[in-house]
């Protein structure tokens, strides 16, 4: 007798138990598809901040001089822009990638 009222008890039990996991999977899921979905960004500086090497590169196969004077110049353009610009740019890729402690970079910058 006390087989027949426990066994409904313990599948109820593992019934809500199964429920209540699936649903933190799925919240789970929807996170990581969330925070993929914003990834483009991380791409975009990843890109943007390989460039220079690329075109370094290029200009040392070709023997082209001139390649490496306007990176030179494009970041001396940077250099120029305000600091406010400069701080702001710096927050996005640091937050795009993750990076803590980006005070103490900004501090080894001056």
């Amino acid at each position: 007798m006390l087989k027949l009222l426990l066994g409904p008890i313990a599948e109820l039990a593992g019934g809500f138990l199964k429920n209540k996991a699936d649903q933190a999977k799925a919240k789970h899921e929807a996170k990581m598809a969330d925070a993929s979905a914003n990834s483009w960004k991380d791409e975009f500086f990843s890109l943007i901040l390989s460039l220079p090497l690329f075109f370094i590169g290029y200009a040392i196969v070709v023997d082209d001089m001139t390649i490496i004077n306007r990176v030179e110049q494009a970041f001396a353009a940077l250099n120029n822009l305000p600091d406010w610009y400069q701080y702001l740019l710096f927050i996005a890729v640091s937050a795009s990638f993750g990076i803590k402690g980006a005070d103490k970079i900004m501090k080894m910058r001056k």
